[in-house]
């Protein structure tokens, strides 16, 4: 019995990030779509209604935080795990108030699918 796939949505402005995270969600069977931008991702989350947003916090032309927001607002049943090179408990506290559901470190990109899976 298997897992049944979820539709993910990348945003990640790092083109080698984003290839990566999207080898790790793929082989997990996982349908991927991706965006570069802070300012598409509410867009492309309320076109393609995704499962899960994998989001990074560091985005150059939008804070993560307000993409958060944003994308909730756009697409209530998608749930967010935010990507954030920091830590710690302010910056956790902002994120659940911004509405995200799962918070990981750079450092644990490998655990994201695992994350996803669990959650």
């Amino acid at each position: 019995m298997g897992n049944k796939p979820m539709k993910i949505l990348i945003v990640e402005e790092n083109p080698g990030l984003r290839r990566l995270l999207r080898s790790l969600l793929e082989a997990g069977g996982d349908e991927i779509c991706e965006c570069a931008d802070g300012a598409e991702a509410a867009n492309l989350c309320a076109l393609e209604q995704p499962d899960w947003v994998v989001l990074d916090l560091n985005l150059a032309r939008a804070d993560g935080l307000s993409v958060a927001r944003q994308m909730r607002a756009a697409c209530p049943q998608a749930r967010v795990l935010l990507v954030a090179d920091e830590d710690d408990a302010r910056l956790r506290s902002s994120a659940a108030l911004a509405g995200v559901a799962r918070f990981v470190g750079k450092e644990n990109l490998l655990e994201i699918a695992a994350l996803l899976r669990a959650a």
